[in-house]
């Protein structure tokens, strides 16, 4: 059971290639062995490539989801909970008990074994797997070969080699369990064996001084990394054990250990390889995982043995081949005589430089073998070398003086795989005044705003030695260095994210709203040449070559595009906007964006060249380069939408020489997310984005757009925004099913002041002064007109209309009684039940409490203050829950919010947060939260996102601080300065 793996095979050659989309999709079950963690860290990366070829995966495993979902999130990750073995039972992180490992064995896979065989071959085949991948789950290879389906074994062990041992040690009971292992590993195809010449290694999220400074230890300071997995030990940790002046970074520490001050606990979702790469040495037990990251950061490794792991052997040769790992004898390390130890990894020089990409080279040949491409060697077959394994077992014996050889067949051989390591581009940005010194700024001003001067950086790095020297550059940066002319003027604009304070999806209703510009932002650089200077891409070239010869084009590149799993470049001819003499209609333009979901982002930077086309007549005939870079996150709730698209609009009026206001603008781009990309949101996203300042809120009446004031947010106040890690979208079902419900409420309410002026003008109306009547039928009169839902004071709904309103109604039944709702951006399903209650009271007491939240921010500096503050934001967050619009994930963080208000404890004074809130759309994304400007408030919030990490695996990301709005920042006009040599 052992591949071929060629020294030269192109990725993915048949299944599709890491540059476009595969020929045919495939679907892998990938079954996970449940013993520790170490197993689904290694496999997320050969889950991360296939999905990144196009592929799907579903992953069976009994380790919880959020592994797997912390790491890797896309509609291609299928992961079903299911126990089909039990590894080893543990007793301490260094002891395993045999006896107890053998007998869960036999109750979890042998008594069960034959429902478990036809469960799983029903399963597979329902799901239409192509190929079974095990690690290394024995089982599920003869339930593939029961399905008809091939199946691949991938790891640096086998359980029929674990077990044995056990078997020896244990007094030879279940000793079937072995030959049946192998009789079901028999039915495996190919075996893809790792140790050597395939490590499987994590990525790293922070650098090394990012790491210590969260973690408030010095540069200088040596550090030693305490990784014996996740099995808590009991083990009382003494000061004296270390070095003077070291720290040890403890992983896996229970919350009810006690550690000395010269030792951190790390929380138990921490990302390892982080720390690995931060810390100087490590001290644990060998496992995958641990040995091979220890190699790629070339990170010294004192190791303690552990009892019954066979696969220790084979790691520990290759630790010690490349002079990384020495042993720590169990009883010094029991004892606390770690210094030696710890001092003379330090004298270490690892020298592993071999491959590190082990992911995509097992994904590779797991797409080979799945399109059936020869991947068996030409060594021992299969039978043969299970017969070596089971053997080994037997063999690998722990008895004083005895040590074993690593078979042939584990031997290093690094030709075989072809594998070459991935150079990432280390070089570093400088400092950030340097930008300067590569572009005349010819107009505009960088307000000090380090994420500006960043991207410029990162705009001069697209061109000269800095590109050609990597080896390895992604797609976007090798498209975006042949975007632009340099010698040319380039137009620069930026827009920020905005956190929504108070107001929400009342906006669409009219309300008041309170809105505040993020320091994360997007930045976009046009330029403009004639067609027959603009620079194209090959295929842009040939396709113009093609067809109508030089014609306008628009060419988008979008930074960071990997990492949301869609395409990083995007182009068009302008002339794909046109009708005849006339811009195509936004339907057609919203059919033409979803011909391909990988580029459907290219509506909202592209959307906004076909507004100015429509509305305001603009005629392009001058072809157009964009380059969009952006640190909001998507799909938080923070307004990454309308920070690109205001962002990209506001480049194409400089670079066009357009007037916009910052107002205008934005009710421009509500309409490229309207009509073009079809989500029916308000416009306080783009107002926000567009208008506002730094440190202040944007005040406005959503009327349709207009800004009251700014609000300056008083000194002793602070906002923050958490992230709850559910991904949100305006376009999604639940907003716009509660958008429908909202102006089927608006409707129903005029109808019913309708009908009372009516009544109020005849006879039979009751005996009122004259004057009173008058009036009364003014203000009916005025709410049978109304436009905005949040005209409506929440007294008059009470008195007037809300008993009439129906919780639900049915589209059908709305649609016969009142016929439309009166909104041009959502449509009635006359087969769905809508909720109008809620969604109609929603937006009409909130206008009331941001009115009132508003005024108290002029209030005296009180808690009594802060706690009207946040007992207004709580009022809201719940009321969207009553709309369907909340989600477990804010509603957790708005609880810990609580929590932490309303706990006592001796030091504590007072509370330091008062309030928290979901945001936007709802339905996920990011929670509000507002508190005192202190240290302890920060201090809390950095609490709450650890605890809500170790619920639930995730952390959220928090949003803290404040940049000016696209107006306010205004534009760049940029170019590139000659390089003069001598």
């Amino acid at each position: 059971m052992d591949p071929e793996l060629p020294a030269s095979s192109p990725a993915m050659s048949t299944a599709g290639g890491t540059d476009g989309a595969p020929e045919r999709r495939l679907v892998f079950a990938f079954y996970l062995t449940g013993h520790g963690f170490g197993h689904a860290t290694r496999a997320i990366e050969v889950v991360r490539h296939l999905i990144a070829a196009g592929h799907e995966v579903h992953v069976s495993t009994a380790v919880p989801e959020f592994v797997f979902t912390a790491e890797l999130r896309s509609p291609g990750l299928h992961v079903r909970k299911v126990l089909l073995d039990c590894g080893a039972v543990q007793s301490d992180p260094l002891t395993v008990d045999p006896l107890a490992s053998l007998e869960k064995y036999h109750q979890t896979a042998v008594v069960p074994r034959e429902s478990i065989l036809r469960t799983e071959a029903e399963w597979l085949r329902s799901v239409k797997a192509d190929l079974v991948v095990s690690d290394v789950v024995p089982v599920v290879c003869r339930a593939a070969a029961d399905a008809g389906i091939r199946s691949v074994c991938i790891g640096n062990f086998s359980w029929d080699s674990i077990y044995a041992e056990y078997i020896m040690a244990a007094g030879y009971p279940h000793r079937s369990i072995v030959w049946q292992i192998a009789e079901d590993y028999s039915n495996c195809e190919t075996l893809l064996r790792l140790p050597g010449y395939c490590p499987m290694v994590r990525g790293l999220r922070k650098s090394r001084s990012e790491v210590r400074k969260d973690l408030g230890i010095a540069e200088s300071t040596k550090v030693v990394i305490f990784n014996f997995g996740g099995q808590p030990a009991g083990w009382k940790l003494k000061q004296e054990w270390l070095p003077d002046g070291w720290i040890c970074l403890v992983c896996g520490a229970s919350d009810s250990q006690e550690v000395p001050p010269n030792f951190i606990k790390l929380e138990k979702d921490t990302y390892t390889p982080d720390v690995m790469a931060a810390s100087d040495c490590m001290l644990g037990k060998i496992g995958y995982g641990t040995a091979s990251e220890a190699l790629a950061y070339k990170l010294p490794f004192v190791f303690v043995r552990r009892d019954y792991f066979n696969e220790e052997p084979f790691l520990r040769n290759l630790l010690e081949h490349h002079q990384s790992s020495i042993e720590m004898i169990r009883r010094d390390f029991l004892a606390g005589h770690w210094k030696p130890y710890l001092l003379r990894a330090l004298t270490l020089q690892p020298s592993y430089d071999g491959p590190t990409n082990g992911g995509q080279v097992a994904a590779r040949i797991l797409q080979d073998i799945a399109v059936g491409k020869k991947c068996a060697s030409d060594k021992f077959n299969g039978a043969r070398r299970l017969q070596d394994a089971i053997v080994l077992g037997y063999q690998l014996q722990r008895t004083p003086g005895k040590d074993v050889g690593i078979p042939d067949w584990y031997s290093l051989n690094g030709t075989e795989i072809g594998a070459h390591p991935i150079i990432e581009n280390t070089e570093k940005i400088k400092t950030a005044e340097s930008c300067c010194e590569d572009f005349e700024i010819l107009h505009g001003d960088l307000q000090g705003l380090t994420d500006t001067m960043a991207f410029l950086k990162s705009l001069s790095g697209l061109t000269g030695n800095e590109l050609k020297d990597s080896e390895v550059q992604s797609r976007e940066r090798t498209a975006a260095s042949v975007l632009f002319d340099w010698e040319r003027e380039i137009y620069v604009a930026r827009a920020p994210g905005r956190l929504d304070v108070m107001g929400g999806i009342a906006d669409y209703s009219g309300s008041l709203v309170l809105q505040m510009p993020l320091r994360e932002a997007c930045h976009v650089a046009v330029q403009r040449n004639h067609p027959s200077k603009q620079k194209l891409w090959k295929h842009v070239q040939a396709r113009q070559l093609e067809n109508t010869g030089v014609v306008p084009v628009v060419q988008i590149v979008s930074f960071g595009s990997e990492l949301s799993n869609r395409a990083p470049t995007f182009d068009m001819d302008l002339s794909d906007f046109m009708d005849g003499d006339k811009p195509i209609s936004y339907e057609k333009a919203r059919e033409f964006f979803c011909q391909d979901p990988s580029q459907k982002w290219a509506a909202y930077v592209s959307g906004t060249i076909l507004i100015l086309m429509t509305e305001l007549g603009v005629q392009f005939t001058d072809s157009m380069s964009i380059l969009v870079s952006s640190a909001v996150p998507e799909g938080k709730g923070v307004s990454s939408s309308a920070s690109v698209e205001v962002a990209t609009m506001s480049a194409i009026a400089a670079a066009y020489g357009l007037n916009i206001t910052p107002r205008d603008l934005a009710l421009l781009c509500q309409k490229v997310e309207n009509h073009v990309v079809g989500a029916p949101c308000g416009v306080m996203d783009q107002m926000a984005s567009a208008c506002g300042e730094a440190n202040k809120l944007l005040a406005m009446v959503c009327q349709p757009a207009e800004v009251k004031e700014l609000v300056m947010i008083p000194s002793h106040i602070r906002f923050w925004g958490l992230d709850s890690g559910i991904r949100h979208s305006v376009g999604g079902g639940d907003y716009g099913s509660v958008r429908v419900g909202t102006y089927m409420g608006r409707k129903m309410i005029k109808c019913a002041a309708s009908d009372l002026v009516s009544v109020s003008s005849t006879s039979d109306a009751p005996a009122q002064s004259d004057d009173y009547k008058e009036k009364g039928r003014d203000v009916l009169k005025s709410e049978a007109s109304m436009e905005y839902l949040c005209k409506l004071p929440p007294h008059r709904y009470e008195a007037a209309y809300s008993k009439d309103i129906p919780e639900t109604i049915t589209g059908d039944a709305f649609l016969e009684k009142y016929g439309d709702h009166d909104d041009m951006v959502t449509v009635i399903d006359p087969k769905r039940s809508y909720s109008v209650k809620a969604p109609t009271r929603h937006p009409i007491y909130e206008n009331f409490r941001v009115e009132t939240f508003k005024a108290l921010l002029t209030a005296a500096n009180t808690d009594e203050q802060l706690s009207a503050l946040g007992e207004l934001m709580y009022q809201c967050h719940y009321s969207y829950n009553a709309c369907g619009l909340g989600s477990d994930g804010t509603d957790r963080l708005v609880n810990l919010v609580q929590e932490m208000q309303h706990r006592k404890t001796p030091e504590n004074g007072g509370p330091n947060l008062y309030g928290a809130k979901i945001t936007g759309g709802g339905s996920g994304g990011s929670v509000c939260v507002i508190g005192k400007n202190c240290l302890q408030s920060a201090e809390e919030i950095a609490e709450i996102q650890q605890r809500y990490k170790a619920a639930t695996g995730y952390q959220p990301i928090v949003f803290d601080g404040s940049s000016p709005g696209a107006g306010k920042f205004g534009y760049l006009k940029i170019r590139r300065r000659l390089i003069i040599t001598k």
